[in-house]
């Protein structure tokens, strides 16, 4: 940072907990997410809005938080992969259900993954297949070929107790 540049203050709910952080206007929410708060689950993958990696809840919505400066979030409730887990050690279900039906292998796309299947479950509680695939479109994974990855969202679906 120059010494000329200006810090703008940002205060948001991250996981029910608020934070003020000064931050440069060019810093991206992604950035301020694992560098300033240390929630390193929210991956940067591509800085280009391409894979999905960095998908994060911003006010109830699944946005890829690279496309966000930081001081565009101001005010907002944030929710990221770190947010999901109940008291412990427990799973979200849908973290149980990528983990029951082994829907990643390196893991690096499995935040934004579950992230984005939690939107979709939002707005479509009970979707087909190509559903999942179409929600799924703007998170890439380069190890699963997401076969297990839609069996997994199935499986919290009606469609899952079908044989």
């Amino acid at each position: 940072m120059s010494g000329s540049e200006k810090l703008h203050d940002v205060t948001i709910e991250v996981n029910g907990v608020r934070k003020t952080i000064a931050v440069e206007a060019r810093k991206l929410l992604v950035h301020l997410i694992r560098e300033d708060l240390g929630l390193t689950g929210t991956h940067v993958g591509c800085d280009t809005s391409q894979c999905g990696a960095c998908t994060v809840e911003i006010d109830g919505r699944a946005v890829k938080s690279c496309t966000l400066l930081a001081v565009m979030a101001d005010g907002a409730s944030i929710t990221t992969i770190e947010g999901l887990a109940g008291p412990g050690t427990e799973l979200s279900p849908i973290q149980a259900a990528f983990h029951e039906h082994h829907a990643l292998q390196c893991g690096f796309c499995t935040p934004g993954m579950v992230m984005s299947v939690r939107q979709l479950l939002k707005d479509q509680p009970d979707p087909s297949e190509h559903e999942i695939r179409h929600a799924l479109a703007g998170n890439i994974c380069r190890c699963t070929g997401y076969h297990n990855i839609v069996r997994a969202v199935e499986s919290l679906t009606s469609k899952g107790d079908q044989p």
